[in-house]
């Protein structure tokens, strides 16, 4: 009885084996996939649209660009022409 047992459950476990593993024509079964090619951004006409279209970072950046530039366009001012 216990040879009988340890057999079955040997060939449950070799069968569930096999059949995880196993591929099957159902699985396999090839889709057909359509891309398309959609435009996403439009093409800005006006500076006004253009600072629409940024973010508040863009805007803070742009800012202090120009605070910094202006800057240091004073500091070589300040120190003058070398040449």
């Amino acid at each position: 009885m216990r040879r009988l047992s340890i057999l079955a459950g040997a060939l449950l476990t070799i069968s569930a084996l096999f059949t995880s593993c196993r591929d099957t024509e159902e699985k396999t079964v090839e889709k057909e996939v359509i891309v398309r090619e959609v435009p996403v951004e439009k093409e800005v006409k006006t500076p006004e649209e253009a600072d629409e279209r940024e973010g508040i970072l863009e805007r803070t950046a742009k800012k202090v660009d120009n605070k910094v530039n202006k800057e240091i366009d004073k500091e070589i001012d300040k120190i003058g022409d070398d040449n």
